[in-house]
């Protein structure tokens, strides 16, 4: 093993390249084996319409890489290697079927004049927010970004006492636990203004009444007015490219087109990896799976520990996603020519349907009124598109990974290949109706189905961009399993990565970095 990496990395998700790079920087031979042809994971960029149309395959919002500890500690190596933001002050709006919209910019005297226009008691209760969320953030951000093991969960415990005091470190504790729903309805007044925040749950697995999700739609809320939104400048692909630039710069390999079929172990220990032709790569100190929980089951052939291993067998993933990537003539007709200037234009028009839509999607139904997402990166980097033109970036949320029927009892194909068409013109129906006119100006369309997610990426399991339920049973220390929410696994040198290890899904690399630290002690 003399010549073997270091550490081999299955998987060049964005998290793996975090956790590769910091090794690296840590003197670290590093070796990433990839099973698609291309590197990135959810986190790719292509022109899968038109020549000149870039389109994001999945993320698009890079807001919380940038923030991201891997990204303070190696800003000026990424931007040497290419890393480039296009940073927007308009980051989400909501539209409805009245003709009203809301949208939220980085002017806190905007936003607040913009809410005060639905509600006087709301634009109070914005206001003391806002006040509230440097404090408030700093213990929220603290609890992200802590470590799930007893010692850092203790320490942060006694350091957020010490600060808030007890009925301060409950309330904390209350609000972490708090549905969107309940948060909202005891914060708010204006069905739109909840609805508006009440979104950002279903971009992670938080219908509004699911307890715990109550932390994204305030976080994106407070950290879209403080700091915007930031995307990629060309495809949010810059910072895959960036990442493997710098891991090969510092002597670290990716390798495309190569299928992991077995974890190799022995005796309680992982030694490698073996790939799809029969070659066996070794590893001196650590196999890193990025890797959905069923999956790592499935490379190891067990690990003899059952309570682990029943808990990647029974893993619990969110409902799938649809994107439609759309080639443009022109930026949607919005019946309120105002949110042809965000990145983001959620059609959600209330609590309630959402609620409904979740509800459908887990049954396995295609949802008769699904949440769509319409990115607008065009508005904020006019480059991923020849001039003149635009992209949009479509998500369908939500949609079952399995359909078992229609909610609105007009689609009758239950196998996503025939499927796909009929649901996807359901979607583009919604956005006919916020924006008449829209369909005349499409050049060109791809739809990608939960389906052909998880075909080019199997961590997309039934089309779960975040690689598994957040909800509380399955986040925390539970994610993935109780006792292994640092990276560890019962076997040793082996360590598990990726969006289903705490802190769960999203750009900001959170797991991989957390884990290189971890490995390489600092």
């Amino acid at each position: 093993m003399s010549n073997s990496p270091d550490a081999v990395i299955i998987g060049a998700g964005h998290n793996s390249l975090a956790c590769a790079c910091h090794l690296a920087a840590q003197g670290w031979k590093v070796a990433v084996y990839e099973q698609s042809d291309t590197p990135g994971g959810a986190v790719k960029t292509g022109e899968y319409t038109l020549p000149g149309f870039r389109h994001d395959w999945a993320a698009m919002n890079l807001s919380l890489f940038a923030g991201s500890a891997f990204h303070t500690g190696y800003a000026g190596e990424l931007a040497e290697n290419g890393l480039a933001f296009a940073p927007t002050a308009n980051p989400f709006a909501s539209v409805f079927p009245d003709g009203r919209w809301l949208g939220i910019s980085n002017d806190t005297a905007l936003n607040t004049a913009r809410v005060r226009g639905f509600s006087v008691a709301d634009a109070a209760a914005w206001a003391a927010l806002t006040e509230a969320f440097p404090e408030e953030a700093e213990s929220v951000f603290a609890v992200l970004g802590t470590p799930m093991n007893l010692r850092a969960v203790s320490s942060l415990g006694w350091k957020t006492w010490r600060k808030r005091g007890g009925g301060g470190t409950l309330d904390l504790a209350r609000f972490l636990m708090m549905s969107p729903r309940a948060w909202l309805d005891q914060t708010f007044e204006s069905e739109h203004v909840k609805a508006t925040l009440a979104a950002w749950g279903m971009h992670l697995d938080f219908a509004p009444d699911i307890a715990g999700g109550a932390v994204f739609p305030y976080l994106e809320a407070m950290a879209g007015q403080a700091f915007g939104m930031v995307l990629g400048q060309g495809g949010a692909d810059t910072i895959t490219r960036a990442m493997v630039k710098m891991l090969h710069a510092r002597g670290g390999t990716v390798h495309c087109g190569q299928t992991v079929t077995a974890i190799t172990h022995a005796s309680g220990k992982a030694s490698g990896i073996t790939l799809s032709d029969g070659t066996v790569v070794e590893a001196r100190k650590a196999v890193i799976a990025n890797v959905s929980p069923s999956a790592l089951l499935k490379l190891t052939g067990g690990t003899n520990a059952p309570r682990h291993d029943q808990a990647m067998q029974g893993f619990q993933h969110a409902p799938g996603t649809m994107m439609i990537h759309l080639a443009m003539d022109a930026l949607p007709n919005w019946t309120a020519p105002e949110l042809k200037r965000f990145a983001y234009v959620h059609m959600a028009p209330s609590m309630d349907q959402m609620a409904r839509t979740y509800a459908q999607a887990k049954a396995g139904l295609l949802p008769d009124e699904p949440v769509i997402v319409c990115g607008q990166p065009t508005v904020v980097d006019p480059s991923r598109a020849p001039a003149g033109k635009h992209v949009l970036w479509l998500q369908v949320r939500m949609a079952p990974g399995q359909i078992k029927g229609d909610a609105a009892g007009t689609i009758a194909q239950t196998d996503w290949a025939d499927a796909a068409e009929p649901f996807a013109n359901r979607a583009l129906d919604i956005l006919e109706r916020y924006a008449p006119g829209t369909r005349a100006n499409i050049l060109g369309k791809h739809i990608v189905t939960p389906a052909m997610l998880e075909a080019d990426n199997p961590n997309l399991v039934g089309g779960d961009q975040v690689c598994g339920s957040h909800q509380l049973h399955q986040h925390f220390m539970n994610r993935p399993a109780r006792g292994f929410a640092d990276g560890t696994t019962p076997l040793k040198n082996l360590y598990h990565t990726g969006a289903a290890v705490w802190p769960g899904g999203g750009t900001g690399a959170g797991p991989g970095t957390m884990l290189a630290k971890k490995l390489a002690g600092k």
